[in-house]
């Protein structure tokens, strides 16, 4: 590895949704334990970056209006210039993560880190994040609440949208 290229750090940052309920809760509803109802940001460059249902959005690090992360897990390092990883959200916020393209369960703020965070360092995020879907699916009362949780678009205000491709 060469010395002289420059490196720079990666962090995934993790919200409860909930505010702890899901885990007072969910064995009620759901018959299963969860611990939390995740929104996930990918942190790099001195940025926060996350997709919701106006599409790729940053912020400062904490800048949204859920405050400060209720858990910070470093995923390591990139050489990936800043250049190229803001051409890289552009392509993705034209294709993939277009604000229309928002979907609670199959395609949401998890799955844009998880896509981001392999690209940067090669790791994925927390599997008990992108589980989360197939555990509330799983219970007959997930499947009960599926259309009315399918047409929630979740977008944590405080952000600027990069591309929200709404009109594209």
């Amino acid at each position: 590895m060469d010395k002289n290229i420059p490196r720079y750090n990666v962090q995934l940052y993790i919200y409860d949704l909930s505010r702890g309920m899901a885990r007072s809760l969910s064995p009620i509803m759901l018959g299963k334990q969860l611990d939390g109802i995740w929104h996930t940001a990918i942190v790099a460059y001195g940025d926060e970056f996350f997709f919701g249902g106006e599409g790729i959005s940053s912020c400062s690090p904490g800048g949204t209006m859920l405050g400060p992360p209720d858990t910070v897990v470093e995923l390591g390092e990139t050489e990936v210039t800043e250049e190229i990883f803001m051409d890289y959200l552009s392509s993705l916020g034209e294709t993939t993560y277009r604000g229309d393209r928002y979907r609670l369960f199959e395609h949401n703020c998890n799955t844009f880190t998880n896509e981001v965070a392999q690209f940067l360092t090669g790791r994925t995020i927390p599997s008990y994040i992108t589980d989360l879907p197939s555990e509330v699916l799983s219970t007959p009362f997930g499947q009960i609440l599926r259309p009315i949780l399918d047409s929630i678009h979740i977008a944590p205000p405080g952000g600027n949208v990069i591309n929200g491709g709404r009109n594209i």
